[in-house]
Formats: structure tokens, sequence, C-alpha cells
């Protein structure tokens, strides 16, 4: 994985079902040499539901990443003008945070990390977790599929017969993904038949 010194933004935002999923990957990333910032939006701060507890996940994140999370906007605002990330990922990325990044709203940790980092030319990639991916949420993302630096890890629908407008990505593709956008690169499909890791 050439992810071996690379300074990696990793936000989270509150889709706490797919927690279990994610934290492994912010696992692989710091075992392949990544060197990672955590950045936590207030939900995950502040959040206690069946998937676990605010304090349980923070633990967690701080635990893996040897890091104590950035958890306000007057932390996140130094990475653009500091320079202090190559890449930046939003994993889960909700569809309240991918609504606000279309249209450049910055009221969050997480939305000031990746406003601060895109200042810089540089890559911001999008785990979408959106139950309204398709819905009301299809036109911030068709946006953000064509905004320059913006990348996605590939998704598709978790339960199209039920759930008809959620979209998850692939989590498990989450360093491949960041491999691709330090290259300047989409991984591709991007569009995918959804299967659960």
């Amino acid at each position: 994985m050439e992810l071996d010194g690379k300074r990696i933004g990793f936000a989270v935002t509150g889709s706490h079902c797919t927690f279990d999923q994610v934290l492994p990957q912010l696992k692989r990333i710091v075992e392949a040499g990544g060197v990672v910032t955590p950045i936590l939006s207030k939900s995950v701060q502040n959040m206690d539901t069946k998937f676990g507890t605010a304090e349980e996940w923070k633990t967690k994140i701080t635990e893996i990443t040897d890091q104590e999370p950035k958890t306000t906007i007057v932390e996140a605002e130094p990475i653009g003008p500091d320079k202090l990330l190559d890449i930046l990922i939003v994993a889960p990325c909700t569809g309240n945070t991918l609504a606000k990044i279309a249209n450049a709203i910055t009221d969050t940790p997480v939305l000031m990390a990746v406003k601060s980092h895109l200042r810089n030319n540089r890559p911001v990639v999008l785990a979408l977790a959106s139950n309204d991916g398709l819905g009301n949420n299809a036109h911030n993302l068709g946006k953000l599929l064509n905004t320059k630096n913006i990348y996605f890890v590939p998704f598709g629908q978790d339960n199209p017969q039920r759930k008809i407008n959620s979209l998850v990505a692939r989590m498990d593709l989450i360093p491949d993904t960041l491999e691709y956008a330090l290259e300047e690169r989409q991984i591709q499909p991007v569009l995918i038949e959804y299967k659960g890791i």
C-alpha cells in the first residue's frame, strides 16, 4: 500500500451504523504507515447510540491513530494555511455533510477541515453513507462527482428493496481509493453493486 508517510486527515461523521466497517480501514491505513490526523463531527463527539457511546468511539479512534482528534472548528482551520495534510477523507460521509460540502457550508470541524484542505488544491475523498443519496441529496452528489479534487469511495444501493434512496460506500475500498486520489485519479468503477463487508 502506497500510504507510507502520507499525512492523512480522517474525518468521521455520524453514520454510526457504519463505524464498525470504517474503523478497520483506519487501522489498515495506520498499519500501512499513514500518519493520521483524526477529525470528529459534533454528532460523533456527543451522540450515544445503539451502536456505541460517543466516548467509546472517540477512545477507539484515538487508540488506533495515537492522536487526539480535532474536535472544534478552530482546531481544524489550520489544516489549510499550515498545509498539514496530503489528503483528507470523510468516512463515513453522511448526506448532511455531503450537502454542506456541495453548498459551501462550514459549520462543523469536519466541514472546516474539508474547506481548509481544499484551498491547497489537494484531494478530498468521500465515503458516502446516506439514506437520501438518490433522493433529495442526488443533486448534491452529482455536483460533487463533477468537482475538482473531490473523489469518491465506490458506492452502491445497500438496500434497494426497502431503502430505495440509500447509498453506502464499500468501506473496504477506502485505502485503494486514497492511493488513486493521491495520484489525482478516481478509482473505477465508482458506481457498484453494493455488497456488505
